[in-house]
């Protein structure tokens, strides 16, 4: 079981989970982070990180934000690895 980035990261993209991932699993766009779900080892070290709760393990991904383990699988395919802590994006 894989854990997935969810809506509350959107537009929000605090870093702080991928410094502490120790196998680089998370990749980024312009406002969103993304787990590879193949590269996660489910060690949970990002969960507490999040400010913005943002992280489930796959199997407690709320029902609104089921979308977000197939986006999370497609786009961490496609889009570069982070593994330093950046600043975050401004909330609207």
């Amino acid at each position: 079981m894989a854990y997935i980035v969810t809506e509350p990261c959107d537009k929000c993209k605090y870093t702080d989970c991928v410094e502490v991932c120790p196998v680089d699993c998370f990749h980024e766009d312009e406002t969103i982070l993304y787990i590879d779900p193949e590269e996660c080892i489910d060690c949970g070290a990002c969960i507490p990180e999040c400010p913005v709760e943002a992280i489930f393990e796959e199997e407690d991904v709320p029902e609104e934000w089921q979308h977000y383990i197939k986006i999370n699988a497609e786009k961490s395919q496609t889009l570069p690895v982070i593994i330093e802590k950046k600043e975050p994006l401004a909330k609207d």
